[in-house]
């Protein structure tokens, strides 16, 4: 049996990768961790038998305890729980697909217990990628990415680096998201409603808003030079409306390798997982008969300047990335509650990265500090 720890177990990635588990039947979840949907997360324990089981909300740990009170599973709460699911079970494995940066703490102390991480939680990269990896090859852990885009890119550079063969170019594929074409006059007016529409995929709340701004394929391209050891210059993003191609790698020889499929996340959660093998999966597959062209597009990064910052504080690095995130992780629930319109998410993030002073080699504690004062900033001016 493949043990795994599921952090972030009821929200999208999380419940596909139950989906996951669920197919395949050799997997043996030791803990799961949520937030507050105590209902989902009961049904979960009931079905998957883990040993331990963390909701952040104290207070809801404490109705699941009673609701659980017949099984044998032990209910924490917080970051010290959160912490526990992560490195305190017998997981081999830690699905980190939490949101936000209280996924750093519990990756890295997973990382320390000597466990490899599927990684769906990126900004644990964008904000402390140089702790991150640093530890993975202290540790001898592997980092195994769940993002689609980052799975591919994973995929195609499979043998290549063993072999010495080094990456020139990554091609990191968009979507354009909901409003591709779009002007910046016609996103004046746009609703949180607009905005969860993605046309090709299904996630959650706040990574449909980011897909939509671009935001998150600016998270991505930080994630990607952590994840595979490049420069920010040799990440190049590519629209590509039908989300057929996850990503590309170009090598020094001019050869583009690219990994295909349909729009379905149980793809890189399961290679993950297995990696390095490969198993059925069941869903769409593509018909390259019905499939008449793929089409690409360069990305609008004057009306999506989301993106061209995310670039700037990626070359700037430090604690810059930490702004960034920070920023647009207050100003996507300001904008969730109506409290602020769509195109104030961006300058919420250029007037918070224009305010930092950056410090360079954070230390975790330097990291939150900086999170802490973004949104105290943000919430003085808005």
């Amino acid at each position: 049996m493949k043990k795994i720890s599921i952090l972030g177990s009821t929200g999208s990635i999380g419940t596909q990768t139950l989906e996951v588990a669920r197919n395949n039947g050799d997997i043996q979840v030791t803990a799961l961790a949520a937030g507050r949907n105590i209902a989902l997360l009961e049904k979960q324990i009931r079905e998957f038998k883990p040993s331990l089981a963390c909701v952040w909300d104290e207070e809801k740990a404490k109705e699941l305890k009673t609701a659980v009170a017949d099984l044998p599973v032990k209910v924490v709460s917080g970051m010290d729980g959160l912490i526990q699911a992560a490195a305190d079970t017998e997981a081999e494995i830690v699905v980190t697909a939490v949101v936000g940066m209280i996924g750093i703490r519990p990756t890295i102390a997973a990382m320390e217990a000597g466990k490899d991480i599927a990684l769906a939680n990126k900004e644990t990269l964008v904000t402390a990628g140089h702790i991150i990896m640093k530890l993975a090859r202290d540790k001898g852990v592997r980092l195994l990415p769940v993002d689609s885009e980052h799975s591919a890119i994973f995929q195609c550079l499979n043998g290549e680096k063993e072999h010495g063969n080094r990456i020139h170019k990554i091609l990191l594929t968009a979507s354009g998201g909901p409003f591709r074409g779009w002007t910046r006059e016609q996103l004046k007016n746009v609703s949180a409603a607009d905005a969860l529409k993605h046309p090709n995929w299904s996630m959650g709340h706040k990574i449909t808003i980011d897909s939509s701004t671009m935001v998150n394929k600016g998270l991505e391209v930080m994630e990607a030079k952590w994840l595979f050891g490049v420069e920010m210059e040799q990440i190049q993003v590519v629209v590509q409306p039908q989300s057929i191609i996850h990503s590309m790698v170009e090598f020094e020889d001019g050869a583009v390798m690219a990994q295909l499929g349909t729009p379905d996340m149980k793809l890189p959660i399961q290679y993950a997982l297995y990696y390095p093998e490969r198993r059925y999966l069941p869903g769409e597959r593509l018909d390259f008969s019905a499939l008449t062209e793929i089409r690409f597009e360069k990305p609008d990064m004057e009306t999506f300047r989301g993106l061209k910052l995310a670039y700037q504080a990626g070359k700037i690095g430090g604690t810059l990335p930490v702004v960034y995130n920070a920023a647009n992780e207050k100003a996507v629930g300001k904008f969730l509650k109506g409290e602020i319109p769509y195109l104030t998410i961006i300058d919420m993030i250029e007037e918070s990265m224009k305010a930092h002073r950056v410090i360079q080699e954070p230390s975790v504690e330097e990291i939150l500090e900086a999170e802490k004062e973004t949104y105290e900033f943000i919430e003085s001016r808005w």
